[in-house]
């Protein structure tokens, strides 16, 4: 269930919220955040304000501000995985084209702010902020080598090695990277798609 932050109002949230709802309000109050000011603006003190709570209750979901942002990279990670999953199902059984799967792993660390927020979740001493992600990523790839569609597991793991990385370096270095190198800004998307076009390719010649 996802509570709509716009609509609470700070007597009525406190007044209505179950732990439960108040958690994931907190939650979805941190990617707002995240998305209009950048990583440094997920504190506990400004998602307390945003959905009218209080500083104490907030720290009694997520004992720190750290532990805030870990449930949010967390919420990220399973929302990405499980958008990564269906269209990495789709493409390999014909429906799609690779694309979408490289759209969708580079938009969710970029657009979507996880690279950034893990980023600076690290340079801040974090040094476990990537777990969630890469759990998320590895119980996604385990899940699908388990699938008789996707037998070649060591394959699939190779794969999502290279395009993970693909998109996190992108989402911190692709834009100056590609103006100092006279690239368009698309173009790292365009060659993590030739590279999963052309690995499905080699598995349908043999």
């Amino acid at each position: 269930m996802t509570v709509e932050i716009a609509t609470l109002n700070p007597a009525a949230a406190r007044r209505r919220l179950s732990p439960e709802e108040s958690r994931e309000a907190a939650i979805e109050a941190a990617r707002a955040l995240l998305m209009e000011m950048g990583p440094q603006a997920v504190t506990l003190k400004a998602v307390a304000a945003r959905i009218g709570r209080t500083h104490a209750n907030l720290l009694h979901h997520f004992g720190s501000a750290a532990g805030l942002q870990r449930a949010l990279i967390e919420h990220l990670a399973e929302t990405i995985t499980t958008k990564i999953g269906a269209a990495v199902v789709r493409s390999r059984e014909g429906d799609q084209n690779p694309r979408e799967v490289v759209d969708l792993t580079f938009d969710a660390f970029d657009s979507e702010g996880a690279g950034a927020l893990a980023s600076w979740m690290i340079l801040s001493g974090n040094e476990d902020a990537l777990d969630p992600i890469l759990e998320a990523i590895h119980r996604l790839v385990d899940e699908l080598a388990t699938d008789s569609h996707f037998s070649e597991s060591h394959s699939l793991h190779e794969e999502t090695l290279s395009l993970v990385l693909m998109a996190l370096g992108d989402a911190l270095l692709g834009a100056p990277m590609a103006r100092a190198l006279g690239l368009p800004r698309e173009k790292a998307r365009e060659l993590a798609a030739r590279m999963l076009l052309a690995a499905h390719e080699g598995k349908t010649a043999v």
